[in-house]
């Protein structure tokens, strides 16, 4: 006699109760019956059990597990009898989701396209490849450096050294200068033809644009700007980036689509120590379109020269910023003195910028630059979420501020309460005292 088929309980979804991180609506688009609840910051409130119908499919686009299946006692022992008849048996999944699996197990690998100018990479290239060989751990695949450009072999061994298993190089006179639409049909074709699961680029000006170009015709989704990197447990690029201009982190999800796209601003990831001597293997593509078939063509590279006005936070060791609370443009001469002190350049929030007492090339934020100094010493910064983003890695961070409360020193590792017009002159004074007392070698400055 064949045994009765049980059918699986569909139970009803409900929130679990601070783990929402408002991501944008995700669970609530994917409901079909309409049931769940959000406050107005997009966050969970609950779900409408009386019309939820268990379709499970606001719990699989939730990428923070906010919500999970509610079984009846009932409910619970006819689940525990259909598993029991299941046993190992594989698990039916309908024809769309079958569908969908075997079109993303056809994308494998990690890779990080590697910006060069003129043969000279881009430092965030070498950050993103310690970033991307930590995925391809979790994942067990390969991680792959891009190359594109013309007489760009030798960036093989320093690609190799930084973590990178295979080199995929496109050497030909027509990339020798970055333009969109060549740099855009030679990464599509490797795409094509590689399948990669997961693409890593820089936030730059390059970056932006080809990421933005490629993800296009591909039609996959690209998150921009983040901060952070993991894999989930299914084995999707989970990807983490300030939103609702800087007031949260949202965490974004690609699931339904390959490869999985991100960029990353410079110094956000930690680049990987450099291992001379690894080697790795080499693929060569000769596909490259006609120098006539491009539109566009580059009749002068002008490079930007720095001036006595323009520095690169980005890449300073030592950076003294300044706030709404340096009150005007003038007292930025203090900070001018640490910082030459100091061996440093100045820095400085937006609002300092938006009020004309600093250029924009010297913004550290989530709409200047992200810095990674040994030493961040921020003056009259009050320590709002979007300047916190762009400097929370540095080594050691020194707040100066008047305000006890002030965010800043959440995140300081020394923190100074007082009036940085009388605290900032001090240090420049004591450290101008040390570097006079090392000068002269007395047996005070050697102790």
């Amino acid at each position: 006699m064949t045994e009765k088929k049980i059918k699986k309980p569909r139970g009803k979804a409900r929130v679990l109760e601070g783990k929402c991180v408002a991501c944008g609506e995700r669970c609530a688009s994917a409901c079909p019956v309409d049931c769940i609840t959000l406050n107005d910051a997009g966050e969970l409130l609950a779900v409408d059990q009386d019309k939820c119908i268990g379709c499970i499919k606001c719990i699989k686009v939730c990428a923070v597990d906010a919500l999970e299946m509610f079984y009846t006692p009932e409910e619970l022992e006819l689940l525990k009898l259909w598993e029991a008849q299941k046993g190992s048996a594989t698990e039916e999944l309908d024809p769309e989701e079958q569908a969908l699996r075997e079109k993303l197990a056809q994308y494998k690998g990690v890779w990080v396209f590697i910006e060069q100018t003129a043969g000279e990479v881009a430092k965030v290239s070498w950050e993103l490849l310690g970033t991307g060989r930590e995925l391809a751990d979790t994942l067990k695949v390969e991680l792959t450096a891009v190359i594109i450009g013309h007489a760009i072999d030798r960036l093989r061994a320093e690609t190799y050294g930084y973590g990178a298993d295979t080199a995929i190089v496109m050497d030909n006179a027509v990339y020798a200068n970055y333009r969109t639409e060549p740099f855009t049909d030679a990464l599509c074709h490797l795409i094509d033809k590689h399948k990669p699961e997961i693409i890593l680029m820089g936030a730059t000006g390059q970056g932006r644009d080809l990421a933005g170009s490629v993800a296009t015709v591909v039609e996959t989704g690209l998150t921009a700007d983040c901060t952070g990197l993991a894999i989930d447990d299914h084995g999707n690029l989970a990807q983490t980036r300030p939103a609702f201009g800087g007031n949260i982190m949202a965490t974004i999800m690609c699931d339904k689509y390959r490869p999985q796209m991100a960029t990353v601003r410079p110094h956000v990831m930690k680049a990987a120590e450099y291992e001379k001597g690894r080697r790795g293997q080499v693929i060569r593509e000769s596909f490259a379109p006609t120098e006539e078939s491009v539109l566009v063509k580059v009749l002068e590279v002008i490079m930007n020269k720095s001036g006595a006005d323009q520095v690169d936070v980005a890449a300073a060791e030592i950076i003294v910023s300044g706030g709404r609370g340096m009150m005007g443009k003038d007292n930025f001469a203090i900070l001018q003195e640490l910082a030459d002190e100091l061996g440093a350049v100045v820095g400085s929030s937006r609002s300092a910028v938006d009020a004309g007492w600093m250029p924009l090339g010297h913004q550290v934020g989530q709409t200047g630059k992200t810095v990674r100094p040994m030493i961040y010493i921020a003056c009259g910064i009050s320590g709002a979420i979007q300047h916190l983003v762009g400097m929370q890695d540095s080594d050691v961070v020194i707040a100066i501020n008047r305000d006890p409360e002030a965010p800043i020193f959440e995140v300081a590792t020394y923190g100074i309460v007082g009036d940085l017009f009388q605290v900032v002159p001090e240090l420049t004074k004591y450290i101008r005292g040390l570097k006079k007392q090392n000068s002269s070698g007395s047996p005070q400055a050697a102790a």
